[in-house]
């Protein structure tokens, strides 16, 4: 039980941070250019980030090949750090990057968790026995 909150929490999370986040890029919302072109970024790179969050999200809700969820958490992974390093570089406050940063710990506390639990439903609960020859 202790092991589905930890992971569910922060998963939870990140699916609403990605999700609406997604959405709104995806859009073209003002609000969401204003910010890219505050960073440096050109208007399209918005709508794909968008559509990249979006698209992560079903691989996190999804019964999707472990691989394709281990590519999605990369790829949050690196939205978030990618937030967080632009942010820094246009001289912004070290404060602004605190919802960015919390995003980065709950993205990875949640691949943790998958793992975790991934790893621990692959591994039996008995050692095989050598048979003698």
């Amino acid at each position: 039980m202790r092991d589905k909150l930890l992971y569910w929490v922060p998963t939870g999370l990140v699916v609403m941070l990605m999700a609406s986040g997604g959405i709104i890029d995806a859009m073209g919302a003002d609000s969401a250019l204003e910010v890219m072109r505050k960073l440096g970024y050109p208007d399209y790179f918005t709508t794909l980030l968008g559509v990249a969050k979006i698209l992560g999200v079903v691989a996190l809700l999804a019964p999707v090949p472990r691989s394709v969820r281990e590519w999605a958490y990369a790829g949050f992974t690196f939205d978030v750090v990618g937030a967080v390093v632009s942010i820094l570089s246009i001289g912004a406050p070290i404060t602004a990057v605190t919802i960015p940063f919390l995003a980065l710990v709950m993205v990875q506390l949640s691949y943790w968790m998958w793992r975790r639990r991934s790893v621990s439903a692959e591994r039996p609960l008995v050692l095989p026995v050598a048979q003698p020859a």
